[in-house]
């Protein structure tokens, strides 16, 4: 029987642990509480749910796209292996480069910030009453106790993973089931306006007409955001031919029919007026499942969603460490992170670095305004993934595709055209947010420098 070599990954994850993985790495807290913000922006309850379609079939044509490439390129680091692929090591270095200095640690310390905010919110505030500085250190013990619990084998983390999902799928269909067979509900609601809502925070520029249905897509984008980092462990995957389009498509369907039956759910209950009303830090499916359950469920949802958010970081920190791993395999980041456990077969060095600057930009927090800031990078790598089809389709025409894109060429330009649009958009409204997010991306060339002269030098780097 053959062993794995001591760099090697295990092909640990099957298709219900990869297809939680797209589901509960996306579930976080977007489906609690972008309601309010979107029935500001579009004003009726048709527009919301039309807004949460919309955003879903975006998701859809990427997903469609990103299964073939998974399908035929299943590596380690996902989109990162695809840019360089495509496009060389210097491209695939900025692309890995961004998630890992900013973008995925960013988010990681982003996510254990809202675990700890809710998980306050749930004991009363008791936890905020010990220190000063203590959300800051359960936040951070959020994040070190994720990255030892993905240390463990492959298998164990889809395994928890799969739990974690199950979990989140019941919290959500309870949200929408509850509403809709213990609620005193309206469906009159649904032709009413959010005219007279407070609408607090809520530019009037992104209210009604084509910008505030862009603004409420936009919202209901970032709910839907990371169902492509399963291609980050698409080199730890069972038959990744069949698995990974099945996962990442059947995901994206998944997620789409929660979302819309929970959104439709707080219509039944809530006047969008009364939606539009909340506090900006309330939780629209707090305020719904009240209805039903009484006042005292306030503690119990923000226990819910602390949950909900601690999956996802679990997820997060399990996906992207592939990426640091595969940089340094390619001799493009600090070599240590290139070796796996001789035990559990997965990238320790790479999860335990990851989850120490996670921890750092906790600390510092900087992370808001540098994921802010990333954001737009970000999205010019999922541009050029999403491109890096038709690269492959006229370079390796030959290739084997277990999957080809359904309806391309149409779906990747679709998705092209919309994420396109997304990026003028973000030059002309905020150029700020988008200059400092190019030169955080921009600030790894020096690092690419060092690294590949001392790769060539090796020979390791082509």
């Amino acid at each position: 029987m053959n062993q794995p070599a001591p760099r090697d990954l295990v092909r640990g994850l099957g298709l219900l642990a990869t297809t939680a993985i797209v589901v509960g790495g996306v579930i976080g807290t977007g489906v609690f509480l972008k309601a309010r913000v979107m029935t500001c922006n579009v004003g009726t309850p048709i527009m919301v749910i039309a807004a949460w379609v919309a955003a879903g079939l975006m998701s859809l044509t990427g997903a469609l796209t990103y299964a073939e490439l998974a399908a035929m390129l299943p590596r380690a680091g996902g989109e990162y292996a695809f840019v360089r692929d495509a496009y060389g090591p210097l491209a695939g270095f900025l692309c890995g480069w961004t998630r890992f200095f900013v973008a995925s640690t960013g988010g990681f310390a982003g996510l254990a910030a809202g675990f700890a905010i809710f998980l306050n919110i749930a004991s009363s505030g008791a936890l905020a009453s010990v220190h000063p500085s203590a959300l800051a250190v359960t936040a951070a013990a959020a994040i070190a106790v994720v990255t030892l619990v993905n240390c463990a084998a492959v298998t164990v983390g889809g395994r928890i993973a799969s739990a974690m999902a199950i979990l989140k799928v019941a919290l959500v269909l309870g949200v929408g089931l509850g509403a809709f067979l213990l609620a005193d509900g309206d469906w009159g609601h649904y032709a009413m306006s959010a005219a007279g809502g407070a609408c607090d925070g809520v530019p009037a520029s992104a209210r009604g007409g084509a910008a505030g249905f862009g603004a409420a897509m936009l919202g209901a984008l970032w709910s839907y955001n990371g169902w492509n980092e399963v291609t980050f462990v698409a080199g730890e995957v069972r038959r990744p031919s069949r698995t990974l389009p099945f996962a990442i498509i059947g995901g994206i369907l998944i997620l789409i029919a929660l979302y819309v039956s929970a959104n439709a759910s707080y219509f039944y209950v809530l006047t969008p007026a009364a939606i539009a009303s909340l506090p900006a830090s309330s939780a629209v499916a707090t305020e719904s499942t009240m209805r039903f359950l009484g006042s005292g469920t306030a503690g119990l949802m923000a226990a819910a969603l602390a949950m909900s958010v601690f999956g996802s970081l679990q997820v997060t920190t399990l996906t992207s460490a592939r990426i640091p791993y595969a940089m340094a395999l390619d001799g493009l980041f600090f070599p240590a992170l290139g070796q796996v456990s001789a035990r559990t077969h997965v990238p320790v060095r790479a999860l335990l670095a990851q989850g120490l600057w996670a921890i750092v930009l906790v600390f510092s927090g900087s992370y808001d305004s540098l994921t802010d800031y990333a954001i737009f990078a970000v999205l010019i790598f999922v541009v050029l993934t999403t491109a890096s089809v038709f690269v492959f389709r006229r370079r390796m025409p030959d290739a084997p595709r277990a999957y080809r894109t359904l309806g391309y060429p149409v779906v990747p330009i679709v998705f092209l055209l919309v994420a396109g649009w997304v990026i003028v958009n973000t030059v002309v409204a905020t150029p700020g947010r988008a200059f400092a997010g190019l030169g955080l991306m921009f600030a790894g060339l020096p690092f690419y420098w060092y690294w590949s002269r001392a790769s060539r030098a090796q020979g390791t780097l082509a």
